[in-house]
């Protein structure tokens, strides 16, 4: 990792990097998927390949507070049904990194954010039309449940291996498998403390977490509570739909910033 990039940000960079920090806390307590825009944010300011072990502490540190928030509410039988095939995501994933060079992890990232700003549109247009399911985990022991949880889990490992975006796809799956706000919520947590804590010894290995990168993370770590205690106090009184489009709309605009030259 270049320790030099990571230490030679200016007080613009440093700001903009908090302020993902800040939205990684919201979205875990608020709004998931708003962490798309941090995830832009990190690969603009830092070498994108290197964004990934940095941004993931900084997701951990969220996730915990998650948990600590919702963890009364979180459905374990879709969680045991989805690891299996998130971990294969993630050994895919890995091997990608191996591979892939900063700049194809770059277009990479920038495709991934358009591909979930779209998984995204698509999502709440079917919901729009067909309405949620009625019961929170309803159908995901069937076939097509379980195939469905098989498909999404996969691309959910190697998305968030691959440019911590996982987040996208498992919003679509928890949605469409009926869950509310507060199982959504508590199911979320440990579904990406769990993956994301998994995610550390193949980040380390590929050198993307080291000692400097880690005191990056402390200093930006501050940053991620209030984004929670604020997430917390908004979740029952947000406008969902208006701040949804405009997280779509960012993280558009991320991904076509990473896509060009």
């Amino acid at each position: 990792m270049d320790t030099m990039t990571l230490w030679h940000l200016t007080g613009w960079e440093f700001a903009a990097l908090a302020f993902a920090a800040f939205l990684v806390g919201f979205s875990k307590t608020a709004v998931s998927g708003a962490n798309t825009v941090s995830l832009a944010i990190f690969a603009a300011v830092l070498p994108a390949r290197a964004s990934t072990g940095i941004l993931l502490p900084v997701l951990i540190a969220g996730d915990i507070l998650a948990v600590l928030t919702y963890r009364r509410h979180a459905h374990w039988p879709t969680l045991w049904r989805l690891f299996p095939a998130v971990g294969a995501g993630v050994v895919v994933g890995t091997v990608f990194l191996i591979w892939a060079n900063d700049a194809v992890v770059r277009t990479s990232i920038g495709a991934i954010l358009l591909l979930m700003a779209g998984v995204t549109i698509w999502r709440r247009r079917r919901t729009d039309a067909d309405g949620r399911p009625a019961g929170e985990g309803d159908g995901i022991t069937s076939r097509a449940g379980r195939l469905q949880a098989r498909s999404y889990g996969v691309l959910g490992g190697f998305t968030t291996m691959v440019a911590n975006a996982g987040g996208p796809v498992m919003s679509m799956y928890l949605l469409s498998a009926g869950f509310r706000k507060l199982g959504f919520l508590g199911t979320s947590a440990f579904f990406f403390l769990i993956v994301n804590v998994s995610k550390l010894p193949f980040s380390a290995g590929l050198g993307l977490i080291d000692e400097s990168s880690l005191l990056l993370d402390a200093a930006l770590v501050g940053f991620v509570v209030p984004g929670a205690f604020i997430g917390k106090w908004a979740v029952n009184r947000i406008n969902q739909r208006l701040f949804e489009r405009l997280v779509i709309a960012a993280t558009v605009i991320g991904g076509l910033e990473l896509l060009l030259p």
